[in-house]
């Protein structure tokens, strides 16, 4: 990828710039659409940010609105994309309600010890009582035969349809704030309403997130469509980034998720 674009986004991110690059050439080589796996928040604003600087169409679905993780479908200009060529499967997970409560946490930790990758897991939602997962088509049998536990609980996955697609019970907080930088401190102090102190103690002990990955950074800077997990506190995602104060503060709008 041309070192005048990987040099607007962060060096770990170079592999998955890569991996972007490939796609859209992929497109204008063969001519025809390109599937990916499910893609975070941030992966999401790169590809998006790619696809239009080569000029090649780029629809993303997590099987419903203001899913959290998607696939990109990159497609030619004669293409019309529709919705089953994103090959997305629902789930219900299958468990006694009455005697036992879930967690995302349980079930996510339950998928991934199946051994299978974080990216073709999409969206876990819940409307309090039921519990579905997005996935991809081809593992949707797989998942259905691996998972017989999680946790302590009986509970098995089974296919079910769109049109029984839960409410989700959480929504995100659109929160506008004045930032001295975006430091990943700042943004959870800010979110959660913690002091700076409190906020890098977090970070140092290893409870907080960014894009599903460990840091235990204070000063890492977060970028558009960044998604910070803060464990007992929730979910914070930096939606916008806009100008500077008269005392040079920088405007953001989060999405704060708590628990």
């Amino acid at each position: 990828m041309d070192e005048n674009i990987t040099q607007h986004f962060r060096p770990e991110e170079a592999p998955f710039i890569d991996a972007v690059g490939n796609w859209l050439q992929q497109v204008q080589d063969e001519y025809r659409p390109v599937l990916t796996h499910f893609l975070n928040p941030r992966q999401v604003y790169v590809a998006t940010t790619l696809a239009r600087r080569a000029d090649i169409p780029v629809r993303f679905s997590g099987g419903f609105a203001a899913a959290e993780m998607q696939r990109a479908l990159f497609y030619p200009d004669y293409y019309t994309p529709e919705a089953q060529d994103f090959e997305l499967t629902l789930l219900r997970v299958d468990y006694p309600v009455k005697f036992a409560t879930l967690h995302h946490s349980q079930i996510l930790g339950t998928l991934l010890g199946s051994g299978i990758e974080r990216e073709i897991i999409g969206d876990i939602i819940t409307d309090g009582q039921t519990w579905q997962l997005v996935t991809e088509t081809n593992m949707a049998d797989y998942l259905t035969g691996q998972v017989e536990r999680i946790g302590r609980v009986k509970a098995r996955l089974v296919t079910t349809t769109w049109d029984a697609l839960v409410q989700r019970e959480d929504e995100w907080e659109p929160e506008a704030a004045t930032l001295s930088s975006l430091r990943l401190d700042s943004i959870v102090g800010t979110g959660f309403h913690l002091s700076r102190h409190r906020a890098k103690e977090l970070i140092e002990a290893g409870r907080v997130r960014v894009n599903w990955a460990d840091t235990e950074k204070p000063d890492y800077e977060l970028a558009v469509a960044d998604l910070v997990s803060v464990r007992g506190f929730g979910r914070i995602r930096l939606d916008e980034v806009g100008g500077r104060t008269k005392k040079e503060k920088i405007r953001v709008i989060l999405a704060v998720l708590k628990k």
